[in-house]
């Protein structure tokens, strides 16, 4: 009896630490092929090659049964203690800002080449995207679904998560209810699978990717010496010293390019006494506001998605 009530308390604590863990925003998003497969899709001009990407907000407005199976979805991991960030309002958000986006181009954190994906990512502030595809089967008059769910970092677009499978058959009618038959069973994991990804990063920092350049007309390069240390040194070394751990990795080092991978940044930082989230935008600014106060430098920062920041040395 005493171990059965020592389990029960040992049960019962773990439950509530997971409870009052901090848990990762997540936004519930169709996928590519879903999109693709039921006509929701647009072209888009990239540096001069066309792209088809999904179309979200067609689909939103042409799909009753996709509005129905994210808003199940987001009722189950709420539910679960999951906070949600919702894709229409998210949309409305990113079309409000458009102007004021279109009037920051060329600014600090201009864009490089950025898809309408990369700039809802932004916009959505979520660390986790659940891309959704399902298909409703009929068998007579019984209807049931198959779904795939996969957990994808909104930072580096790795997969951290995933669940897949089919409700029983059933008369139904409401998407909803067989979307919560068939992933029922599956969230649980799923969730500690989204979570555990999310303590890592707590613990060993947000994934991005850095690259260095230099403008080509500004008369010294990357082994450049300022206090008697090459450019690319210091660079490398203030990125050694405020990553979590130490942890990145040197890709490729030349006169004129740099490339940081699986560089690993804290999601928080205290500044002045408060504690503030920091994305990869900040962090690299972090870096050159210092290239410029200690040295002297200028350079530009620009952005591409949430995860890649490219710094260009020389110039604003």
């Amino acid at each position: 009896m005493k171990k059965i009530f020592l389990s029960i308390i040992f049960i019962s604590s773990a439950l509530l630490l997971f409870a009052q863990a901090k848990k990762p925003t997540i936004m519930v998003v169709p996928s590519d092929q879903w999109c693709i497969k039921n006509g929701y899709t647009q072209t888009i001009d990239i540096q001069g090659a066309s792209t088809v990407i999904p179309d979200y907000q067609a689909a939103l407005q042409n799909s009753t049964d996709l509005l129905m199976a994210i808003s199940k979805i987001n009722e189950m991991m709420t539910e679960r203690g999951f906070p949600l960030k919702n894709l229409e309002s998210s949309l409305k958000t990113l079309r409000d800002q458009a102007a004021e986006d279109a009037m920051l181009t060329g600014k600090e954190g201009g864009e490089v080449a950025e898809t309408p994906i990369d700039k809802l990512k932004k916009v959505a502030k979520a660390d986790i995207w659940m891309q959704l595809t399902y298909t409703v089967n009929q068998a007579g008059p019984k209807r049931s679904l198959s779904f795939n769910l996969q957990g994808l970092d909104a930072y580096t677009d790795k997969q951290i998560a995933g669940a897949s499978g089919t409700s029983a058959q059933s008369f139904t009618t409401e998407v909803q209810i067989l979307v919560e038959e068939a992933i029922l069973s599956h969230i649980d994991l799923f969730n500690s699978q989204l979570q555990a990804h999310f303590d890592d990063m707590f613990t060993n920092g947000r994934e991005i990717i850095v690259r260095i350049k230099t403008w080509d007309n500004i008369g010294y390069d990357l082994e450049e010496e300022f206090d008697g240390e090459m450019l690319s040194t210091i660079i490398e070394d203030w990125i050694a010293d405020n990553t979590v751990q130490g942890r990145f990795n040197t890709s490729t080092v030349t006169e004129n390019n740099m490339l940081f991978e699986q560089v690993r940044i804290p999601l928080e930082i205290e500044e002045n006494g408060k504690v503030r989230a920091i994305d990869a935008r900040r962090w690299v600014g972090m870096l050159r506001k210092y290239l410029r106060d200690n040295y002297s430098i200028e350079s530009k920062l620009m952005m591409q998605g949430l995860g890649q920041a490219q710094l260009v040395i020389g110039a604003k």
